[in-house]
């Protein structure tokens, strides 16, 4: 005769205890995926805004030597404000044609690395295609002290 509650055997095994575990990892892979995602979304957000802040300062300072110190400035201000790194971005001011004039159009682009797997505190490890974003204005017809006609 069996005593009622003592199980022998399998017959009380609950079935699926190994999934667990499994759908765990699954979770975890999820999450790191979507902060990933998150992470070169906020990234192009941070470029978008250094290219253009970069773009405004160059066609506001007094000179084309002085015009791209101030862009790099103000791009790697702009990033440390959305908290990331200035050492992984690049600064891209192509030369204008005609120089530095009245109306002459300037495209800026700011390139940042974004690391393949970031973990906060501790920071990322490996690189994937860097994001960029590209920022064009014009130089101000109206200042002084430029050379050439307002014809734009």
């Amino acid at each position: 005769m069996r005593s009622p509650g003592i199980c022998r055997g399998d017959a009380g095994q609950v079935g699926g205890m190994e999934a667990l575990p499994f759908g765990f990892l699954i979770f975890i892979a999820g999450t790191l995926l979507f902060a990933n995602v998150w992470g070169v979304i906020d990234a192009k957000l941070a470029v978008t805004s250094a290219a253009r802040e970069a773009a405004r300062a160059y066609v506001e300072a007094p000179d084309a030597a002085a015009a791209s110190r101030a862009a790099g400035q103000r791009a790697d201000e702009t990033l440390a404000a959305y908290g990331r790194d200035g050492q992984r971005a690049q600064v891209t001011v192509p030369p204008i044609q005609d120089g530095y004039r009245r109306c002459a159009r300037v495209s800026v682009t700011v390139s940042y690395d974004v690391p393949a797997v970031a973990i906060p505190f501790i920071g990322g490890f490996g690189d994937i295609a860097p994001v960029s974003s590209t920022f064009t204005e014009l130089i101000d017809p109206f200042r002084d002290g430029l050379t050439g006609e307002a014809a734009c």
